[in-house]
């Protein structure tokens, strides 16, 4: 079976499905968030190299004021035990998006967390937070212009790979296949750079039932396609 190496996930139908079960849409966050360590075991286990998952999105702040402030629960919740997670599964794990939004205390477990595994060797995970893609490239232009002001790039050194290095997903893979739970098929302002020639897996399965089986029915699908060359970097061509 082909593996790919970087594989993205929107993590969508957490309410929905909650609210199926006669449960609050809070309640399907919980079991959402559970899943994440479930999936990020069956990805290293398939081989898969890096796992990105989109857990809160610029746009949420929009939501509801109470289900923002439990998600922020259960986000500062989850990244308390991250650092045990990761030790026990040996991830490396870095945090994409703008955590400047965050409130200090959770600003300070990314940095512990990101610090704590950067020597570990197996799967990369990837979470999205406060993240949207063309926030994240606003972002980049500002950091380009301010080293341009600066002497230290010249504008006949702006490159696509140039303009790589000031996002997010700097020295991170392109990823080959993107995974949306729960219907919906949009990209939702994630990795709109970084998906240029990726894959597309969409399944109507909700987040919190997506299983290691679901995971891997995805990655046969990828498997089965002809991947032809329109400016893939990792792959070779005749």
């Amino acid at each position: 079976m082909k593996i790919p190496q970087h594989v993205a996930i929107i993590l969508d139908g957490n309410g929905r499905w909650a609210k199926s079960k006669g449960m609050p849409r809070t309640y399907g966050h919980t079991m959402g968030a559970k899943n994440v360590e479930v999936i990020c075991k069956a990805a290293y286990d398939l081989g898969i190299s890096y796992l990105t998952m989109y857990a809160f999105s610029t746009e949420n702040w929009n939501r509801p004021k109470e289900e923002v402030s439990a998600l922020m629960k259960l986000l500062n919740s989850y990244l308390k035990n991250c650092i045990k997670t990761a030790d026990k599964n040996n991830m490396r794990v870095r945090v994409l998006g703008d955590i400047s939004r965050l409130d200090d205390s959770m600003q300070k477990q990314i940095l512990d967390l990101e610090e704590a595994s950067k020597r570990n060797d197996g799967l990369n995970f990837q979470i999205a937070l406060n993240y949207g893609s063309r926030d994240e490239m606003v972002r980049a232009m500002r950091k380009m212009v301010s080293d341009y002001d600066a002497g230290k790039i010249g504008v006949l050194d702006i490159s696509e790979e140039t303009f790589e290095h000031y996002l997010d997903t700097k020295d991170i893979p392109d990823p080959d296949l993107l995974i949306r739970t729960s219907g919906e098929q949009r990209l939702s302002n994630f990795l709109l750079w970084q998906l240029a020639y990726s894959e597309f897996y969409f399944t109507d399965v909700p987040w919190p039932d997506f299983s290691p089986e679901e995971l891997k029915k995805a990655v046969e699908s990828y498997g089965n396609r002809e991947r032809r060359y329109g400016g893939l970097k990792e792959e070779n061509h005749v």
